[in-house]
């Protein structure tokens, strides 16, 4: 009888998550999620979710979850974990209060975090159905530290066969280090899926109206299949007249939107050091389509470790090795980096710690004022 009553308050607790309005694209990397998932059905499941800021994470962790949350005794979604942890005592112990009281339906207070550990081993290993340990759904989101993991799964050994636990995070070294079954890179959205999902926030419809054709277009390719740029400038631009959406464009070529930066950044600032930082800027000005061993070599005779912090940055998703062994990057994440370099020396390039156009290299090199440093 208590495994019947326990079965019908499961299958009674029916909330699914609010995903997004338009989800253009999504269902077909969903699917590339749960087929992983099925794939490690009869064991503890652990994917990861990995890609640069903006490029959908938490929405297709949200859509997997409420495709499949259904088929669990308990189930666990911790959002903004990064969000939660920057700076905020006792926030690791917020997580796992908070892993507790979705699994077991009750309120505990823990007064540190090995208590904490040592509570969710416990109470969640003794929790069994007809002698089993329970099989959970949990997913945690936008993590960025190892220690956040660490305390909330401790030696993992609480988990149930068949238990799935799902990671979204722009690190792709921590799960590595969890040595998760499987990762998925998130992808940028392809022409059609762009043009669409950007044409829903802009016009309200699936296309955009007639005379917006061409430079909706323009809009679309600035953003490169990225989401989260598609859906803000779609919502900005939406009901303003055509003259409004070239200007937009012109600026956007200069400066680019301040919201889809903010997001972008939160990346570059998660850097150990500011060495990681500088290299960082560097190939956003001049390493862009260089081959990784040259850009290597060049970092390591400035004395710096460049296969070392060549591999953080593609770990952390801020740059990409592409066609052969080039290094590249989205070219928002580029635009970023050059607006963190404008915005510390707006005024006089001269001044500026490094120069990337044509122009203001030659104008510098002409005018007896040369105090930059170029690669």
């Amino acid at each position: 009888m208590k495994v019947i009553v326990n079965r019908v308050q499961t299958l009674l607790d029916y909330t699914d998550l609010f995903i997004t309005q338009f989800p253009v694209g999504l269902e077909s990397r969903v699917e590339k999620v749960i087929e992983r998932i099925e794939n490690h059905f009869t064991k503890v499941c652990m994917i990861g979710i990995w890609g640069m800021g903006g490029s959908g994470k938490t929405t297709i962790a949200k859509s997997v979850y409420n495709r499949i949350y259904r088929t669990f005794i308990g189930k666990s979604f911790i959002e903004n974990i990064r969000e939660v942890c920057d700076g905020v005592s006792r926030s690791h112990i917020h997580l796992q209060e908070n892993l507790l009281s979705d699994v077991l339906k009750s309120k505990l207070h823990l007064k540190n975090i090995p208590m904490g550990t040592n509570t969710i081993m416990k109470e969640l290993s003794r929790k069994r159905v007809n002698g089993l340990k329970l099989h959970l759904l949990i997913v945690l989101d936008d993590v960025n530290e190892f220690d956040q993991l660490e305390a909330i799964f401790g030696n993992g050994e609480w988990l149930g066969e068949g238990s799935v636990v799902i990671i979204t995070t722009r690190d792709v070294g921590l799960l590595k280090r969890l040595k998760v079954d499987y990762v998925y890179k998130t992808e940028e959205m392809n022409e059609n899926e762009s043009f669409e999902l950007f044409s829903w926030h802009a016009f309200k419809e699936e296309k955009p109206i007639e005379d917006f054709n061409d430079v909706a277009r323009n809009v679309v390719g600035y953003c490169r299949g990225l989401p989260l740029a598609l859906e803000v400038l779609g919502t900005y631009l939406s009901e303003r007249k055509k003259k409004e959406w070239k200007s937009v464009f012109s600026k956007l070529k200069i400066i680019p939107n301040k919201q889809v930066q903010e997001k972008l950044r939160i990346s570059f600032d998660g850097l150990s050091d500011e060495v990681e930082q500088d290299i960082f800027l560097d190939i956003c000005c001049f390493f862009i389509g260089k081959e990784r061993g040259y850009v290597t070599e060049i970092l390591n005779g400035c004395g710096l470790r460049g296969d070392i912090e060549i591999r953080v940055l593609i770990e952390r998703a801020l740059i990409r090795v592409e066609r052969n062994n080039k290094l590249g990057m989205h070219p928002l994440l580029r635009d970023m980096g050059r607006e963190i370099i404008r915005e510390r020396w707006p005024v006089e390039p001269e001044n500026r710690s490094r120069l990337w156009f044509d122009d203001d290299v030659k104008d510098i090199l002409t005018s007896n004022t040369v105090r930059t440093f170029f690669i």
